[in-house]
């Protein structure tokens, strides 16, 4: 049994799991367990600061109790198989963990699973059977999920964050928990309104980096300061998921009703006002108009997007549409442009290379290898000037160089996000005239880096083109998929306190829940 309202200085029992992941049901890749990096235990603890002896004040007197948490790079559809492996492993190890106080549940918002669909929804239905009715369970969450009543409907608590790119993204889970212990100590369980707004955007155009994205996420403090409100948070949605629920969400949870439905409505409804403001974080321009843009300009180093093929995004990876135009452009080499494209994964390729050796010729056919994959091979013929078999992201690697375009060739599906993904392959970005990376909007090193820079609106499973991706399950009417659609009902939707509350008659905002059996908690099975 959940104890809510514990005495200070009792000690609580938190537990830590999750499942997270990002799918593209657009890209011909296929998440399976191999993908996912599976923590438990101590490993599992080491991923979260406030889990440390003294890290923070608010964490004392809490037992946090390792369960199972499985990440994997975003990606295509998980498989079935995968999903029940990492789902029961998580529902078992509920149910031999014992009593628990709260739960810490740390979920994407877009995980999609070949054949379902909500799949988040399920994993907290399954996860609110396994530890009861009176388990407090918080959720923090990336501001691109999809995120649906039945979701919220098994959850005490649901945050986001609040920057993109997600710089926040430990701030967040650090906020859940935080929220979550305060509950449990004061004995609230809060109401939470959601709201579906009908806007579907790429996180290119809905970056916090620029108005209004960032007036509207820097308004969310302002909410959460309110009485009787505890949280606020907006989810831009994820675009390149084909499911019902894909669209824009809002959340605000805290113990005042009236206030919660309120904000809910003013947050959702401004967010709706400015569905046409929304732009893109960069300039942008077709494949070939990039290039073009990146071979003329006299800014050094000049940055190209490819983002139609980002893997954090949950693209393949395996595209060579603007790599291919790089190769065959004559004035890169006229002119001694020191390009870096990074990269391609292609393990065959990486292979070959591992055969030349570091100073071998090769003559490539690379990418276009996943089944369905946008584009066709490029061929790449030039010296091998760099080989890893370790690396730690992106496996066996090498780097070959045609005339002066240097690609990186990867084993595993991997971003380049930061310079010393670069200099760890023998690659100076600084003192590269163009360097090309697949993501979307730029990282913050990255846009350091950029002296000048474009978005390349590329064909692949994450494309910014969402008309020419071809939705078949959207939810309609839905922005911009139905430009002539009429203003929605943004009227949100109050979920009650949770069953325990309901059975006991108690109040929506705060309820006291029964201190359990210390001889049973002692005799736990932890």
């Amino acid at each position: 049994m959940s104890r809510i309202g514990a005495p200070t200085g009792e000690r609580l029992r938190i537990g830590i799991a999750g499942v997270h992941v990002e799918c593209s049901t657009f890209t011909p890749h296929s998440t399976g367990y191999d993908d996912f990096t599976v923590r438990r235990g101590a490993d599992l603890l080491a991923l979260f600061d406030f889990t440390r002896p003294g890290r923070e004040s608010w964490a004392a007197d809490v037992e946090w109790v390792p369960l199972v948490h499985a990440r994997a790079v975003p990606g295509g559809s998980v498989d079935p198989d995968a999903y029940a492996r990492l789902a029961g492993e998580l529902t078992d190890r509920l149910g031999r963990c014992g009593p628990l106080d709260g739960l810490l549940l740390d979920l994407h918002g877009a995980m999609h699973v070949a054949g379902r669909q909500d799949i988040e929804a399920e994993l907290a239905a399954e996860v609110r059977a396994a530890v009861g009715p009176d388990c407090l369970i918080a959720a923090p969450s990336d501001l691109h999920g999809n995120i649906t009543e039945a979701l919220v409907a098994q959850l005490d608590l649901l945050t986001a964050h609040r920057l993109a790119p997600h710089e926040d993204e430990w701030l967040t889970r650090a906020r859940a928990a935080r929220l979550l212990t305060d509950c449990l100590r004061r004995g609230v369980r809060p109401a939470m309104a959601w709201v579906r707004v009908p806007v579907l955007l790429p996180g290119e155009k809905t970056s916090t980096q620029q108005e209004p994205g960032r007036g509207i996420y820097g308004g969310l403090a302002a909410i959460e300061a309110l009485p009787g409100v505890l949280d606020a948070a907006l989810w831009v949605g994820y675009a390149w998921a084909d499911e019902p629920r894909s669209a824009a969400a809002v959340v605000v949870t805290g113990t005042d009703r009236a206030q919660l439905s309120v904000q809910a409505q003013e947050l959702a409804e401004r967010y709706w006002r400015a569905r046409d403001a929304f732009s893109f974080v960069g300039p942008t321009g077709t494949a070939r108009e990039a290039v073009e843009a990146a071979a003329s300009s006299p800014l050094r180093p000049f940055v190209i997007s490819d983002s139609g093929d980002n893997p954090t995004a949950g693209g393949g990876g395996d595209t060579t549409d603007l790599l291919g135009l790089l190769l065959a452009d004559d004035r890169l080499a006229e002119r001694g442009l020191r390009t870096v494209y990074a990269g391609v994964l292609d393990p065959e390729a990486v292979a070959r290379c591992a055969a030349a050796g570091v100073g071998g010729a090769v003559d490539l056919l690379v990418g276009g290898r996943l089944e369905g994959a946008d584009g066709r091979p490029a061929r790449l013929t030039g010296r091998v000037d760099f080989l890893t078999a370790d690396d730690p992201d992106g496996g066996p690697t090498a780097v070959v160089t045609a005339r002066t375009v240097s690609v990186v060739l990867t084993s595993r599906r991997r971003p380049f996000h930061h310079i010393a993904d670069f200099t760890r392959l023998g690659l100076d970005p600084h003192g590269s005239d163009i360097v090309v990376v697949k993501i979307g909007y730029l990282e913050p090193e990255l846009l350091d880096l950029a002296a000048g820079w474009i978005i390349a609106l590329t064909p692949g499973g994450v494309d910014q083109d969402l008309i020419r991706l071809g939705h078949r399950h959207l939810t309609h009417p839905l922005h911009p998929f139905d430009p002539a659609m009429p203003d929605p009902d943004l009227t949100p939707r109050l979920f009650p306190p949770g069953p325990a509350a309901e059975r006991s008659g108690g109040p929506a905002g705060a309820v006291s829940g029964a201190a359990g059996s210390a001889a049973a908690r002692a005799g736990a099975d932890r």
